[in-house]
């Protein structure tokens, strides 16, 4: 979370029907739209966003990482699309000549408590087929001389960093040139009967597909889904270095508390070879709250408090201590300091710049009062919904989108097919497992 805003533009002529309307047009509503015409040669595929542009959210806001895979439990989806969905986009970056950085990662320890972590990282990886080396201090430090680490380190080779923004627009450019009508400036308004109400009027639509992040339960509850779940827009920044290209050579995460969902302050090397270090990770106020009053809405804003005050008393992780410390992580020097525990030579007054917040959009399953941490759909013959998207979606958006389209696919003839993490095949009609990396913190 934390980047540049989004810049592509597309048509604004709303078709009257299509026999597939995507809603979103993210990295996974575009992804999804190209696999849907990918199968479907002769259908109308229509995407609609409601922004003058694609990539204004978390698609061109996003951290830029393509991950490697090995975070996640075997059981999850993420692992299931993690490591394939790395490769994909590798692949589609260098065959259209987009920027791409192979910088690998290290995973630091950094005392002896954290080395069976480090451990269980490396079993994950072996689990989900992920190229990753156990490598000791030693050589840590060829690989990247400013890092510290305790004993040793875990090198993941295959990490790499891309430029969101210019991906989705390589995929828009690839959606226009396949036949996909893609529509910005238009806005999801509701349902009428068997029509779809947006901002330039009613269409028909054979098949919805809802990929609205911030936004997909509100949608989802007005096709009879998402009744236990709601979104909680979790805000992200970075803070930019000062230093000249190349002063750190290679991504530096610590190992993760995996009873919590977010990966700790790490450091980036973007794509231009300049580093950053983050991200926050603090509830915002209202679902696109980016600046103190941006996006207002006073309904959110209760909505929003509603649950976060749920989780400061019925939370079974110390939802309070996380709070402190992402909150700290806005005073500069705390987070400069997070920062100099992983890496040498760190030095506050080279750390000044923040960068454009983005927002997770992360599910909350309020039966069951925990966080959902795999992907999540929903949906009949008539509609799919993706509940929960969230890193690292947009290095799995490619083979994701596969995934979506065999549901879509067997929805359309009746048979659609099972995998663990979803809603779609859950027992208790349609409660998402919540089987991510990271344990999933439950909420009682």
């Amino acid at each position: 979370m934390g980047e540049r805003q989004g810049a592509v533009e597309g048509v604004v002529v709303t078709p009257r029907h299509a026999d597939f309307l995507v809603i979103g047009g993210g990295v996974i509503g575009l992804t999804i739209a190209r696999e849907l015409k990918s199968r479907y040669a002769d259908a109308r595929v229509l995407v609609i966003e409601k922004e003058p542009a694609l990539a204004r959210h978390a698609s061109g806001r996003n951290s830029g990482v393509l991950h490697a895979g090995f975070y996640y439990s075997a059981d999850s989806l993420k692992a299931r699309f993690c490591r394939d969905g790395n490769r994909a986009l590798r692949e589609y970056c260098e065959a259209r000549g987009l920027p791409i950085r192979r910088s690998g990662k290290l995973v630091v320890a950094r005392d002896a408590s954290e080395l069976p972590r480090l451990d269980e990282l490396f079993r994950r990886a072996q689990a989900n087929g992920v190229e990753v080396e156990r490598v000791s201090e030693a050589e840590a430090l060829k690989i990247e001389p400013r890092v510290k680490t305790y004993e040793r380190a875990l090198w993941s080779p295959t990490t790499a960093t891309i430029d969101p923004v210019r991906v989705v627009e390589a995929m828009h450019r690839d959606a226009v040139a396949a036949g996909i009508e893609v529509c910005t400036g238009v806005a999801y308004r509701g349902r009428r009967q068997d029509r779809v109400l947006t901002s330039d009027g009613a269409l028909a639509a054979g098949f919805v597909v809802n990929a609205a992040g911030l936004y997909a339960d509100r949608i989802a509850r007005q096709f009879g889904f998402a009744r236990q779940y709601r979104i909680l827009p979790f805000k992200g920044l970075y803070l930019y270095s000062s230093e000249p290209e190349g002063a750190l050579r290679t991504n530096v995460y610590p190992v993760p508390d995996l009873a919590n969902p977010f990966l700790g302050v790490h450091f980036t090397v973007t794509v231009d070879g300049h580093a950053k270090i983050g991200p926050t990770a603090i509830p915002c106020l209202w679902r696109e709250q980016y600046g103190w009053l941006e996006n207002f809405r006073a309904g959110e804003l209760l909505e929003v408090l509603g649950a976060s005050v749920g989780l400061l008393f019925r939370a079974g992780f110390d939802f309070r201590g996380l709070a402190r410390e992402e909150i700290r992580k806005y005073h500069r020097p705390h987070l400069v300091a997070k920062a100099s525990e992983l890496v040498r030579g760190v030095r506050r007054e080279d750390w000044k710049t923040w960068g454009a917040p983005g927002i997770r959009a992360q599910l909350l399953d309020v039966r069951r009062r925990m966080l959902v941490m795999d992907f999540c759909t929903e949906g009949d013959d008539a509609s799919l919904h993706v509940l929960n998207a969230v890193s690292p979606a947009f290095t799995c958006s490619i083979p994701f989108s596969r995934y979506v389209c065999d549901l879509i696919h067997g929805r359309l003839h009746g048979a659609a097919p099972g995998a663990p993490g979803t809603a779609d095949t859950a027992p208790d009609a349609g409660a998402a497992r919540a089987a991510s990396g990271h344990a999933s913190p439950r909420l009682d």
